[in-house]
């Protein structure tokens, strides 16, 4: 063991101590860390990562990596970090030797009690070794110098390569003292207290496994007490932990995951291959393979070809053997054709990946994780990295159940399932679409604190949402997603923060407003469990007292609060039809009258209650074209005001102008005589009124305007030079208007 130093100088370490520093997750390290341990046979390894997560090793028999250390404060669970490993990772290479040999393996960095939730202040360090070193090899891409010099080292002495590691960092650590930031410094205090401690425990060999960067910082000890005395004040938490499933995505760089690497499929692959020494070809193949899924051209012909282009690329460029940018050089050459696209599919499948790891039932893990396990076991809904739509028919008990756990999960901010609402399937079916995303665990941890199960950290969160919801459409919302769950508490905490918030609401679009949540939880009530009554008695009291206050909430409001009384209108209409309820639709169409008739009331509001009124049989033609007619007609108003009542007249359909000649010869008649200056201040409303208009009541429209103009002699086979050029200079005075 080292002598103590009486005068307090760096002592150096004995040479039973091996310092073997590594690149995260590279197979290269993976393959040197594996030779070294073989080599020297440690009686203890120590390998960076938060000490807290010693109590999990004994679980690595039960895991498939990719899977991730997880470590959270007990007293805030969201408060919690990541430490993910891979097959091909130096550190998982090292646990699992150490397992294997029975031999005592530590993590032996800062505590994780340390650092979670607290952001350091100090500054991060700003240096990339990797990219310093590579620009002085004459490398312009770190990772390629590190594939050349580490990743395909097979066959070297793995402690020279280490030594050579070593050597460099260190001349890159004196060459940048003052970047270290003190967190580094921090956590390398505490490492070296760890390795005087194995070096106190220990007469044999100690492995130490750690990035390289660390490497200079632990090849003397100094002073205990200087340690010491940088890892005084630091924060103290009690923290638990457990092992994840994690995924080759999860690992990326790309990820945002800062210790990743670029192309962590590839190097799987290569970790796979190692002893084979088939790496590319066997590549070849499975791009290839992977192209053919997706029902494009690569032959084996084609795989061949490329395996021999991206060998005489690697020969030209004097690399050992191709490396990643070689073979993807060659699959866009020879099995894309040049096409960037197909390269894209085998870069996210291959060169990304996307494997999930594994964790056993052993593995201990919240309750709430546990029940979410056992439901996705029970309703045989495996969790998959890969997007996937399910269709669930709501009648059957197995695909009402997995859509209950879906919406539940959404609430503890777990959102494996998103609903897809492009298409309508009825009351009864949904569709959803389905990712798994590691990171999940979590939030699933942060969702434990509201309880052991998926129902009761539910109906828990909900109940809350429904105390604090202190307006009416924020009500509604919770009452909807309660009814969707299934959790009848959650539903009457709701229902009761509905009326209480109705009861002080004074403002009728915001009545309204709440009507097309609550329209649709009637809709799924019967389906989902809830009485429907409950709902409707709610849904009527917001149409009674939102309808009655709507015409003076339309009247000398601003463009904004138009177009929100608008939709408001056209949801609470919706809602009306719905009811089913003779009486409270009359309710509704006295105030789409009342609107109407009302002076002053705001034009878009007013020409969709127009519309509304005549779809339903309540005005007939003559009415309206006599309404539309006296709004155009301005009668002292504004050309604005006109423009807002056709604008919400044609909200949504194109249909009535198409069949009606008359409503047409209207309308048509007042935009030919809007003033250039009226006309360019009407596009905006007039294109957002057409844009839902399908393409069929396009080219309708199109046809009885082409019709229009033939019969009053606009259109002739003779071309009027002087009208084009009007009508060029106004489109081109538009266009540059909005390219300004």
């Amino acid at each position: 063991m080292a002598p103590r130093d009486p005068v307090g100088r760096d002592r150096a370490l004995p040479d039973r101590v091996v310092l073997l520093g590594i690149r995260h997750h590279g197979p290269g390290s993976a393959r040197m860390v594996a030779a070294a341990l073989e080599a020297v046979r440690p009686e203890v390894v120590l390998i960076e990562g938060p000490p807290e997560g010693d109590a999990l090793l004994e679980h690595l028999p039960s895991l498939v990596p990719p899977v991730a250390l997880l470590l959270h404060d007990e007293a805030e669970p969201s408060a919690a970090a990541f430490w993910p490993f891979a097959e091909f990772s130096p550190e998982w290479r090292a646990l699992t030797w150490a397992r294997a040999n029975a031999v005592p393996a530590r993590f032996f960095d800062l505590p994780a009690a340390a650092s979670l939730g607290a952001e350091p202040s100090e500054p991060r360090a700003v240096v990339d070794p990797l990219g310093v070193l590579a620009e002085a090899a004459g490398f312009d891409d770190p990772e390629r110098w590190w594939e050349d010099v580490v990743e395909h080292s097979a066959g070297a002495d793995p402690r020279a390569l280490a030594g050579a590691v070593a050597e460099a960092m260190t001349a890159l650590r004196e060459e940048f003292a003052d970047e270290v930031d003190e967190r580094t410094l921090r956590r390398e205090a505490h490492m070296r207290q760890s390795l005087r401690k194995a070096l106190k425990e220990t007469e044999g060999p100690v492995v130490v496994v750690c990035g390289a960067w660390h490497v200079p910082a632990l090849g003397a000890l100094p002073p205990a007490t200087a340690d010491a005395a940088l890892l005084k004040g630091l924060p103290k938490r009690k923290v638990s932990g457990t092992w994840v499933p994690w995924s080759h995505g999860r690992l990326a760089s790309s990820s945002g995951y800062g210790a990743g690497v670029d192309s962590p499929g590839w190097y799987a692959h290569l970790w796979e291959c190692a002893e084979r020494g088939d790496a590319v070809p066997r590549w070849f193949a499975r791009a290839a393979s992977v192209l053919r899924a997706e029902d494009l051209p690569a032959s084996t012909a084609s795989a061949v070809e490329a395996v021999r282009l991206a060998d005489t690329l690697a020969a030209l460029r004097g690399r050992p053997s191709p490396g990643l940018s070689e073979v993807s050089e060659a699959a866009l050459a020879v099995l894309c054709g040049g096409d960037e696209v197909p390269l894209r599919l085998v870069h996210e499948k291959l060169v990304i990946g996307e494997r999930l790891g594994e964790v056993g039932e052993g593995v201990p893990r919240s309750p709430l994780a546990a029940d979410v396990a056992r439901w996705q076991r029970k309703l045989r809904f495996p969790p998959s990295l890969e997007g996937k739509p399910y269709r669930l028919d709501l009648r059957k008990d197995n695909e009402r159940e997995r859509s209950k756990l879906l919406r539940r999960l959404e609430v503890l901010g777990v959102p494996w399932g998103r609903p897809d609402t492009t298409s309508s399937l009825g009351t009864f079916a949904e569709m959803w679409q389905v990712r798994w995303d590691p990171g999940f665990a979590v939030a699933l941890g942060g969702a434990a604190r509201h309880g052991t199960t998926v129902e009761a950290a539910a109906d828990r969160v909900l109940c809350q949402r429904a105390r604090d919801a202190d307006r009416v459409a924020p009500a509604a919302e919770v009452l909807s997603t309660a009814v969707g769950c299934e959790l009848p508490i959650a539903v009457l905490a709701a229902r009761s923060a509905l009326d209480r918030c109705a009861a002080v609401a004074a403002d009728a679009v915001e009545l309204l407003g709440a009507l097309p949540d609550l329209a649709t939880t009637v809709r799924y009530g019967s389906v989902r469990g809830t009485d429907p009554e409950l709902l409707r008695v709610a849904l009527h009291g917001l149409l009674a007292r939102g309808a009655v206050g709507l015409p003076l909430a339309c009247k000398g409001v601003d463009d904004e609060t138009a177009e929100r009384a608008l939709v408001a209108v056209n949801g609470a209409d919706d809602a009306a039809r719905l009811a089913a309820d003779e009486e409270h639709q009359a309710v509704w169409r006295r105030a789409l009258r009342s609107l109407v008739g009302m002076p002053d009331a705001h034009g878009l509001p007013t020409g969709r209650a127009t519309r509304l009124l005549w779809e339903a049989g309540e005005l007939d033609t003559a009415a309206v074209a006599a309404r539309l007619h006296r709004a155009t007609s301005w009668n002292g108003g504004t050309a604005s005001g006109a423009t807002a009542f056709v604008s919400g007249f044609l909200r949504g359909s194109a249909s009535l102008l198409a069949a009606d000649a008359r409503l047409f010869d209207l309308v048509d008649e007042w935009l030919s005589g809007l003033a250039p200056a009226d006309f360019d201040d009407a596009l905006p409303l007039l294109r957002k009124a057409i844009s839902d208009f399908s393409p069929a009541e396009r080219r309708l429209l199109g046809d009885r305007v082409l019709g229009s103009s033939a019969s009053s002699g606009v259109v002739s086979g003779e071309w009027d030079e002087a009208v084009a050029e009007r009508l060029a200079a106004h489109v081109r005075a538009l266009l540059a208007g909005v390219s300004a």
